[in-house]
């Protein structure tokens, strides 16, 4: 069986260890070892560690942004509660699976302050989601889908606030589950939603 391209082992390795032991546990000479490789050809692909978790967010996560910008292209191919419904879940999936992996930022300050730089720098970030959401909402109040007082950018923060909350508060390692399956969750959450804006 042909082996997987460097930078691609790199990411699939970062990800099982970041999801495991945390960001600031997951050492790149640990992630090198894991993906079959040299810690001097994971610096070939990647600049740092912070550049490797983005990649990792953007790469290896559920894939939320390029929906987002998707429907503000193209607003009204689909219903609003369709969209907000597929958005929140995708929101959903990517805080759970991002959370266990960014928690340890707060736990070691250089760490935090490098990655926050990292965002920056990239122009990355979670208001990134946050805003692209907000941008989506305009274009559909713009096209009359959604009423003309809204204010796009509490409703954007709401819908993702609570799939961000949802992934802090039933947190799979706490060993409560959510009370609700997450597709029924999305649904749910996108309806109440529309009925506070539509």
């Amino acid at each position: 069986m042909e082996q997987k391209p460097t930078r691609a082992r790199i990411l699939d390795a970062a990800h099982a260890l970041m999801s495991t032991r945390g960001l600031a546990r997951a050492t790149t000479k640990e992630i090198a070892r894991a993906a079959s490789c040299s810690e001097a050809a994971l610096y070939k692909h990647f600049v740092s560690k912070e550049e490797l978790f983005v990649a990792v967010l953007q790469e290896r996560l559920p894939r939320l942004t390029p929906l987002l910008n998707e429907l503000v292209e193209q607003p009204g191919e689909r219903g609003v509660v369709q969209n907000l419904t597929e958005i929140a879940r995708l929101a959903c999936e990517f805080y759970a699976e991002s959370f266990p992996i960014a928690a340890s930022l707060y736990a070691e300050t250089a760490l935090k302050r490098r990655h926050d730089a990292s965002l920056r720098e990239t122009g990355m970030g979670p208001h990134v989601p946050v805003e692209a959401l907000d941008a989506y909402l305009r274009a559909e109040r713009d096209a009359g889908r959604i009423a003309a007082d809204t204010d796009t950018f509490a409703a954007a923060s709401l819908l993702m606030g609570a799939c961000a909350q949802r992934a802090f508060a039933y947190d799979a390692a706490l060993g409560k589950p959510p009370p609700q399956p997450v597709e029924e969750f999305a649904a749910t959450l996108a309806r109440t939603l529309v009925r506070g804006i539509g």
